[in-house]
């Protein structure tokens, strides 16, 4: 299945959930780039938010609510007459889910199903739906690449959360036929990432201020690497694969296949920043994380002819380049 020159964008109104975070805000940009009108579901607005600091969202009808009260999400769908949906809104940071699992809950699960339920009631407005699950899902596997047809086995928190939200999106297709995809992508890096545990955006911090970059994990933990711009680009496909009934219910992995140890990344991004010089500090504190994670894309590449635009060189150095300039 190919991808349509302009896919139909400029008379496709659009909800992202999740706008502010780093995948939502390279998401807006791509789908106001392709044309669309996009709605927002904002709950804080961080003014260091790509989105905000781009100017993007002056381009976007806004919605101030959260995906934990179901009258916001429906307002963001029905009022505005949303005919395609990117549920990306979530807790994303392992670390919080361990901590406080409840938060985790809240938002990754009952903020799914308000966002489904929503759907259903204005199943006559709604053509596709674009679920942002993750390599999470599958959990720990002495098998690898994951695949598709391997069970979900989540067992922490945010795993979990995941897994849930899955399951809660499968149930609405099967028994209300809704238009819903899943994506589950790999370990996505890029400009906007404002969480500096993670290791991308808590290296290039580091080096930029001449200090040691701080590695929680051991620094051998196993990794598929994806620049954002291309995961964007696999949602905004995965969505125009939706005008075909053969992809309802499916779910798809999204992976560079550039696959990296915690310790080979930053030293990517030493060799990259010239502070090769900087050894890592190890603390080895990591807890809930799973070990060694790697996809299998080839069903994208097969069935919606996506295929990433990025090698870990290019989409570091363009990482690199956006830090620089938000660090000064």
């Amino acid at each position: 299945m190919s991808r349509s020159p302009d896919g139909g964008w400029a008379a496709r109104r659009v909800l992202v959930t999740g706008a502010t975070g780093m995948v939502g805000s390279w998401l807006v940009k791509e789908l106001l780039s392709c044309g669309a009108t996009v709605v927002v579901l904002i709950r804080d607005a961080d003014p260091q938010s790509e989105l905000l600091r781009s100017g993007d969202i002056a381009r976007t009808v806004v919605v101030n609510g959260e995906l934990e009260d179901p009258r916001a999400v429906e307002r963001a769908i029905n009022e505005h007459e949303t005919d395609t949906v990117f549920h990306l809104g979530a807790q994303t940071i392992v670390g919080v889910a361990h901590r406080d699992p409840l938060s985790t809950w809240e938002s990754n699960v009952r903020g799914t199903y308000n966002l489904l339920e929503a759907v259903r009631r204005h199943r006559d407005l709604v053509r596709a739906v674009v679920v942002a699950s993750s390599d999470k899902a599958y959990g720990e596997s002495d098998e690898l690449p994951y695949t598709e047809e391997m069970p979900l086995a989540g067992r922490r928190p945010y795993e979990v959360s995941k897994v849930c939200a899955e399951l809660l999106a499968s149930s609405y297709h099967h028994t209300y036929a809704l238009p819903i995809a899943l994506a589950r992508c790999a370990n996505i890096y890029g400009g906007g990432d404002l969480n500096w545990s993670r290791i991308v955006p808590g290296t290039i911090r580091a080096l930029h201020r001449a200090e040691r970059p701080v590695l929680r994990s051991d620094g051998t933990y196993l990794r598929d690497y994806m620049y954002v711009k291309d995961a964007a680009r696999s949602y905004v496909v995965l969505a125009e694969a939706l005008d075909d009934p053969a992809v309802h219910g499916e779910a798809f992995n999204f992976s560079a296949d550039a696959t990296f140890t915690v310790r080979e990344i930053v030293a990517k991004i030493a060799e990259l920043m010239d502070r090769r010089d900087l050894e890592p500090e190890i603390l080895s504190t990591a807890v809930g994380e799973i070990h060694d994670q790697t996809l299998d894309a080839a069903k994208a590449r097969r069935v919606l002819g996506w295929a990433p635009s990025f090698d870990v060189a290019d989409g570091l150095t363009e990482t690199i380049d956006w830090y620089r300039g938000f660090l000064g």
